[in-house]
């Protein structure tokens, strides 16, 4: 599914009475979870899932096939955590 089709499905499910008013919500949706996941918090929306962030540690290897290495510094991700709703719904 495209962004386009998201919108008009969110237009659709939101009944909101125009997709440039769905496009402003999904946008201030992504956008507010940016944000709070830059500030190394978190989100739980009940029955959807939690959106989190995680710390990996650094880590170094060696290219199969080859005899380079490489490493991988330290640094944060982003995870998401479905909620029993949505797998629910999905199984």
């Amino acid at each position: 599914m495209t962004k386009a089709e998201f919108v008009e499905l969110v237009q659709k499910n939101g009944e909101f009475e125009s997709k440039a008013a769905a496009e402003r919500a999904v946008k201030a949706f992504t956008a507010s979870i940016t944000e709070v996941l830059v500030n190394k918090d978190s989100v739980s929306l009940v029955g959807f899932g939690t959106f989190s962030t995680a710390a990996v540690a650094a880590k170094t290897g060696t290219v199969p096939g080859t005899t380079k290495t490489y490493s991988k510094p330290a640094h944060t991700a982003p995870k998401f955590k479905f909620g029993k709703t949505v797998k629910d719904a999905v199984c």
